[in-house]
């Protein structure tokens, strides 16, 4: 099968999962800037998930570049990690709508590390599908910052439960390795 389909989908899930995101921020009742106060525990949990969103659009595909054909164990890996990044506007809401409380922040780093895992199984699946002498197994060949990123959510999970603010500062930090693209696929390639 080919890939085209499977990134037309994936790009089309993603925009809708930003889509729903923003529908988060209410309008304020108010036209002066106290108004707005309130809305920034909100603001900032959409910001942070934006960021963490795009950098999952972005590497998927570049990912993608690097792979020829899917077949159907790529298929159910990347509803996979299409799943877990749909619930991100559900944990991003919770988590700003209740001002960052310990089990708002766990939730959301759960989710943010079930989407790591979910992106690491989708690298198997497709390394599974290619081969190991291929083009795509020499680009994950060095993947340190995805195992980094995976071990740094662990921690921010474990954290969350008794200083959100330091767990959202590790999320950030992740987010900030990611903010240039993987650059392992354009290399291999």
């Amino acid at each position: 099968m080919t890939k085209g389909r499977i990134e037309a989908f994936s790009d089309g899930v993603i925009a809708i999962i930003i889509t729903i995101m923003v529908l988060e921020l209410k309008i304020p009742h108010g036209h002066d800037m106290s108004a707005l106060l309130p809305l920034l525990p909100v603001f900032l949990s959409y910001a942070l998930s934006f960021v963490n969103v795009g950098i999952y659009w972005n590497n998927h595909h570049h990912m993608f570049h690097a792979v020829s054909h899917v077949g159907g164990w790529v298929l159910w890996a990347n509803l996979n990690l299409l799943f877990w990044l749909s619930l991100l506007p559900f944990a991003t809401g919770f988590m700003g709508e209740n001002d960052f409380a310990p089990v708002t922040v766990f939730v959301y780093c759960l989710d943010l590390l079930l989407c790591a895992l979910s992106y690491l199984l989708l690298e198997v699946a497709l390394l599974t599908q290619h081969g190991r002498d291929s083009a795509f197994a020499r680009a994950i060949a060095k993947g340190v910052k995805d195992k980094v990123s995976f071990a740094l959510y662990l921690g921010a999970l474990v954290v969350s439960t008794f200083q959100p603010f330091v767990a959202l500062g590790i999320v950030a930090l992740v987010a900030a390795l990611w903010i240039v693209p993987d650059r392992r696929f354009a290399k291999a390639l």
